[in-house]
């Protein structure tokens, strides 16, 4: 999160749910099967549970998951799980508490094993935790997560720190992300921007240009790879 907050968005600004799901119920028409919840931070909207259960009862959906920082996750674990959820990603780029604070800005550590934990028992599995190297996280940072998840029988994913307006990314080591040459991802921001690439000014407004336009023209100009994005930063649009 920037130093001097966020920008808010109007409530009107941002997609309802059923606009959310009956996207994603023509993006699944048209040969997607794979969605992902993230954010910012999606535990965060109310009603998030209800969102879950909509697109679960979309037939076509072979692996619906959730990116979260699992602060909340302790407490809304078993009803995601109970709404249609398969699994989750967790952030964690420190298991020091004092760390994990400073890194955070005053994030509570405990609040996001307890969320682990609870993912494991509400059967959110696998539990993957995303762990960025660089930055803010040191490297004696990430072994750390890497022992806490070897001990715990959960999988690690090491990310790079990135940099979207300079056009810094790689790959995503345990994980599929960042291979520009398969990448066949598109990502639809809160406020309805149909993004092609993270790396990448080019985004399609569904409620403007309707949402198989959108979906058209964000497919026609996937780009072969990624180069920069001055539009957006990681806290509103996710990694």
């Amino acid at each position: 999160m920037p130093d001097d907050g966020i920008q808010l968005l109007r409530h009107e600004d941002i997609l309802s749910f059923d606009e959310i799901a009956d996207f994603t119920r023509i993006a699944v028409g048209k040969g997607i099967d794979k969605v992902r919840i993230t954010g910012g931070e999606p535990l965060v909207r109310k009603g998030i549970v209800g969102l879950v259960g909509m697109i679960a009862e979309i037939k076509g959906i072979k692996d619906l998951s959730m990116t979260t920082n699992g602060t909340l996750l302790e407490s809304f674990a078993s009803d995601l799980r109970k709404a249609g959820l398969q699994r989750v990603n967790i952030s964690l780029d420190s298991v020091d508490p004092e760390r994990y604070a400073w890194i955070t800005r005053k994030g509570e550590l405990r609040d996001v094993l307890n969320g682990i934990r609870e993912a494991e028992r509400a059967g959110l599995n696998p539990v993957k935790i995303n762990c960025v190297k660089g930055g803010a996280g040191s490297q004696k940072d990430a072994e750390e997560v890497g022992e806490y998840c070897r001990k715990h029988g959960l999988e690690v994913r090491y990310i790079e720190e990135m940099d979207l307006e300079k056009g810094r990314f790689s790959k995503v080591h345990g994980g599929t992300g960042g291979h520009c040459a398969s990448c066949n991802r598109l990502r639809l921001t809160s406020d309805g921007k149909l993004k092609p690439c993270l790396f990448s000014d080019k985004e399609f407004d569904i409620r403007k240009l309707g949402y198989e336009e959108a979906l058209s023209l964000a497919l026609e100009n996937k780009p072969e790879r990624g180069l920069t994005n001055s539009m957006n930063s990681f806290y509103n649009i996710g990694g």
